[in-house]
């Protein structure tokens, strides 16, 4: 067996875009950092993401209206729902408890849980945006959903209402003020939502590469390698890796997103976590005029100004870790994107598939492990990995250092479900 690496405050297991903000994080509060990758840097979910901050997406996906979506969308295998009918026997106690999750007195619940969860990643972005020198990365352009009808745009009433009781800034727009928002747009979508508080980065994957960076100028490690186990003993944690290589600190942090489950249930946490597959394919700079991130909400994706070029991607597939990717769904996606902007130019572009660590009722989890309380969960943030990292990172770092909490963490709590 491979010899004990020297002692270290604390040991994140995940170096995508959550592991790295705890990181920052626990440096700010006069730890030492390990992180321990079993891939590239931020080469997950990071790499790849539509790159928002979306603070003001607060309504969770787990809801009565996804329910009245659903059926629909599950007859189209290209859909923005699909599960593989291989993985449908897999998927189903998730299923049931992403059901139960959508019940109106639950949904409230997570609702109100995910409105505080915001207002505390803004500020907690904004900070470490600052600190880290990072706002160049960041762009605040708001984002535009867009609707074929004024009834889809009824239909998407209640969750503005939600939304306007939380503060949040929006504007129903129509006809020139649309045209203004984004030129260009097919006939076909007579109305859109402007929200102009959301923000955007330039890159998803630079920005986490350059938080990267700062981490590591901060005294941080790096270890390549999977962790396999996690080990209580009485001075510590001691981490295992495939290779025998053992790691050994005072604390650590489980971020490592789809990849978090086993590790979990090592530790006494039975977390129904599951993986969204999310595609995208992103196009040469030029390919369209995008003046800002476009939701198409009826058909489950979004396009993205990146400074890498124009991001067409999202939709939900649920179908595990282990199956092939199926690049026909980022084709259908970018098929529909030529259709709804005319003129796009579809040719050279980059596909991508990438795996959201999911939980049914759409938030994460932030807590303690039920076998050792030096041990922190931090993963299951499904579409919202980017948005909410810094304010996980805080949290992270208050629960390592026994700071009083910015945030109650009981309806994050591991052993909820």
């Amino acid at each position: 067996m491979a010899a004990a690496s020297p002692p270290n405050d604390i040991a994140v297991i995940g170096a995508g875009i959550v592991g790295l903000a705890c990181a920052f994080h626990l440096q700010a509060a006069g730890r030492s950092v390990v992180l321990v990758e079993r891939g590239g840097i931020a080469e997950g979910a990071s790499f790849g993401n539509a790159g928002a901050f979306a603070f003001t997406d607060i309504l969770p996906l787990a809801s009565p209206g996804i329910l009245r979506k659903a059926p629909r969308w599950l007859l189209d295998p290209l859909g923005p729902l699909a599960i593989p009918p291989a993985y449908a026997l897999n998927i189903a106690p998730w299923l049931l408890r992403f059901w139960r999750a959508s019940l109106p007195d639950r949904y409230a619940h997570s609702l109100k849980v995910q409105s505080a969860m915001m207002r505390l990643a803004a500020r907690a972005m904004s900070e470490m945006v600052a600190g880290a020198g990072l706002t160049e990365h960041v762009r605040a352009d708001g984002n535009l959903q867009l609707y074929e009808s004024e009834a889809e745009l009824d239909a998407a009433r209640p969750g503005w209402d939600a939304r306007e009781k939380e503060g949040i800034a929006f504007e129903h727009v129509r006809g020139y003020r649309l045209a203004e928002l984004q030129p260009g747009l097919a006939p076909r979508f007579v109305a859109g939502t402007f929200t102009p508080n959301w923000k955007t980065v330039a890159d998803p994957y630079h920005f986490a590469l350059a938080l990267f960076e700062q981490v590591m100028a901060r005294g941080a490690r790096i270890v390549s390698g999977e962790v396999v186990a996690i080990e209580p003993q009485t001075a510590g944690v001691s981490l295992r890796l495939t290779d025998g290589t053992t790691i050994n600190s005072a604390q650590a942090v489980i971020a490592g997103g789809a990849w978090s489950r086993p590790l979990a249930a090592t530790l006494g946490d039975k977390v129904p976590l599951e993986t969204e597959r999310g595609y995208n394919t992103t196009l040469p700079p030029g390919a369209f005029d995008v003046r800002r991130q476009l939701t198409f909400g009826g058909h489950g994706f979004v396009v993205t100004p990146l400074s890498t070029g124009i991001r067409v991607g999202g939709a939900v597939e649920l179908g595990g870790l282990k199956a092939p990717p199926n690049y026909k769904r980022s084709q259908a996606m970018l098929t529909k994107a030529a259709a709804f902007l005319p003129g796009l130019k579809t040719t050279g572009g980059t596909q991508w598939m990438g795996f959201r660590p999911s939980l049914p009722d759409s938030l994460p989890v932030i807590g303690r492990a039920s076998a050792d309380p030096r041990i922190i969960h931090a993963f299951g943030h499904g579409h919202l990995g980017l948005t909410q990292s810094a304010a996980t990172g805080r949290l992270v770092a208050e629960l390592a250092t026994g700071r009083p909490l910015s945030l109650d963490l009981s309806p994050f709590r591991p052993d909820r479900f």
